[in-house]
């Protein structure tokens, strides 16, 4: 070039352009073999074993990961590009999972190997490398709690020395807010907790701030919006008291037992500071729910018949919480009208002041009556939301009958005429850990009835019951249940009480594999007679799976003419129960035999109810 001192190059000098590199030939077979759909199983390894890992913890990732895992995802099937990315997803899923328990240095990796045919091993493989710890824990703040600071401190759960974990923080953070809500900080705020982490030494320091705001205790309850129940009537809800430390738990019985009321679709429940520094009034803003039930049902039982139900029912009628029940019954045993009033937080909280007036008609093989009942009575009753240890009832009953049955010794029929008087009286202590479906504890019960009876002259007698029962958990999966049951009626001979009075056995709640009342004396008819005593037991092992459960069980018993039980020619069955478990208790099912039974007992029993036989 002119002035540059370069030559022009000549033509020979060019190369040729090179050809375009050949990709080499996929046949169809190839990407049909890859687009064929495979199966596969996962496998990780390296968590087992970790330094500084626990059982729980390991068990923690493990579900976390099967969780959140993209080949969990897929169900164990794809081709093979769906299987590739979905393993480069969880290998970096695992990574983060690791480092979330405090690995900060953790590598993953992924490999995939075909097993056989159609069937492939995708294998997370982890380096944990060294776990880090906490050198420095801080709660800047939260020394104002004074001397309640130690206790929030320990609430948290993070301390020096312990793994950098994630989910150990999360829940410490939860721990100490509810807390803090306990035991009167309502106000308080609890920070996102900051970590910064030295990977040359391995550990991490932890600061979150914590603002106590101030102890607080309760106000004075106050409405906002419908005014559906008096504040009066809502302090004898409330388990707190003015003047009484604010503790959130309080305020959330609080609102559950609002909602438990029947009355109420949605509850808000707000502290209010008040003008006194310490103090918070509570402000309350009901919706009503509507008040009227109309139900209905209609079955059919084996030894039974048939039986149609309906209700209606106001829930709030008499006001405050007086539910009124009209209800019918239309059956081959039962046909019976009658209204109930149920008033319940009477004058305290789960008090409940109950009237009936029954008029009904029973046709049993025992006997056939026709009876006006009148009856009230005061009770303490356990709840779903606050199972009670003691509870108790007492009250009055009048009955008016017509009671047909048979002379035992003849099996001639006779109809008599019945004034009873009566005073039932309970009292319950429970010591189990669950109401529906307990597995350790034990419960008591008793209940005694004085009774005044007119038929033929005046007398009385006392009628008298205990029921007991225990549960022993012998694994996670495996509970053992029993329960007694003696019964005695003192006073009178059992020809003279009424047999709507008297003692019976067999069927559901009693000696399963037996019909209903089929256990104990009978007339010459072979009909049940009733008994002046009774004496049953149950034993069952409930193994549950799940949500479904097995229950083989044996139950044992007899009705006796003598004041107490002797204990002599009881009756058995024995039988398997299942179980479906759901959020409110287990449904059951139970199917049952007898084991020594009389002439005419059925072979095959079937019950079914919800919750558990005892």
């Amino acid at each position: 070039m002119p002035g540059f001192g370069v030559d022009w190059p000549t033509a020979p000098d060019f190369a040729a352009p090179a050809a375009a590199p050949q990709m080499p030939a996929v046949s169809a077979a190839a990407v049909r073999d890859s687009q064929a759909e495979q199966h596969y199983q996962i496998q990780i390894d390296g968590l087992t074993g970790v330094d500084g890992l626990s059982s729980a913890s390991e068990g923690s990732v493990r579900a976390r990961f099967k969780s959140l895992s993209a080949l969990e995802e897929g169900k164990g099937t794809g081709n093979t590009a769906q299987i590739d990315r979905r393993a480069r997803a969880d290998e970096k899923l695992l990574g983060d999972l690791m480092r979330a328990a405090g690995y900060y240095d953790a590598s993953t990796s992924t490999h995939i190997e075909q097993i056989e045919p159609g069937r492939l091993r995708v294998t997370l493989s982890v380096e944990p490398g060294t776990l880090y710890t906490f050198s420095v824990v801080d709660l800047p703040g939260i020394e104002s709690a004074e001397e309640k600071a130690a206790g929030l401190h320990r609430a948290f759960g993070v301390a020096v020395g312990q793994a950098v974990d994630s989910d150990r923080i999360a829940a410490g953070q939860t721990a100490l807010r509810n807390l803090l809500g306990r035991e009167g900080f309502v106000f308080a705020k609890v920070g996102d907790p900051k970590i910064v982490v030295d990977h040359e030494t391995h550990k991490a320091t932890l600061t979150m701030a914590v603002d106590p705001a101030g102890l607080r205790k309760f106000g004075q309850i106050r409405i906002s919006g419908d005014r559906l129940f008096s504040i009066r009537h809502l302090g004898r809800i409330a388990r707190f008291h003015p003047g009484d430390t604010y503790d959130a738990a309080r305020i959330e019985d609080f609102r559950r037992a609002l909602i438990q009321t029947g009355l109420v679709s949605s509850v808000t429940i707000k502290p209010v500071q008040t003008s006194v520094g310490d103090i918070v009034d509570i402000d309350v803003k009901l919706e009503k729910a509507p008040p009227r039930t109309i139900a209905g049902a209609i079955g059919y039982g084996t030894g039974e018949g048939y039986r149609i139900e309906a209700s209606w029912q106001h829930r709030n009628l008499i006001q405050p919480e007086g539910a009124v029940t009209f209800r019918g019954v239309l059956g081959t045993q039962e046909q019976s009208a009658g209204a109930i009033l149920r008033r319940s937080n009477y004058k305290a909280r789960d008090r409940v002041l109950t009237g009936q007036v029954l008029f009904s008609h029973l046709k049993e093989d025992a006997f056939n009556a026709r009876s006006i009942t009148l009856a009230a009575g005061l009770e303490r009753q356990k709840t779903i939301i606050w199972q009670k240890k003691w509870t108790w009832s007492y009250g009055g009953e009048f009955v008016a009958s017509k009671e047909d049955d048979t002379v035992k010794a003849t099996g001639a029929p006779r109809s008599r005429r019945y004034l009873i008087a009566a005073l039932p009286t309970s009292l319950s202590y429970d010591g189990s850990n669950d109401l529906l479906n307990p597995s350790r504890g034990f419960r008591l019960a008793g209940r005694v009835s004085p009774e005044a009876s007119l038929q033929g002259g005046a007398f009385g007698y006392v009628k008298a019951q205990i029921d007991g029962s225990g549960y022993m958990p012998i694994s996670d999966r495996i509970v053992v249940a029993g329960r007694l049951r003696f019964g005695s009626i003192v006073g009178a001979n059992v020809e003279r009480i009424a047999p709507t009075r008297r003692f019976y056995a067999g069927g559901g709640g009693s000696v399963r594999g037996y019909a209903y009342q089929a256990i104990g004396p009978v007339d010459i008819n072979g009909d049940p007679a009733g008994g002046r005593s009774l004496a049953e037991f149950s034993i069952e092992g409930r193994i549950r799976f799940g949500d479904f459960g097995v229950v083989p069980f044996l139950d044992g018993g007899n009705l006796y003419t003598s004041k107490f039980p002797t204990f002599n020619y009881l009756r058995y069955g024995a039988g398997m129960g299942v179980r479906y478990y759901t959020s409110f208790g287990p449904i059951r099912v139970d199917v049952g035999t007898p084991l020594n039974p009389r002439s005419g007992d059925s072979r095959i029993a079937v019950y079914v109810s919800l919750g558990q036989a005892f």
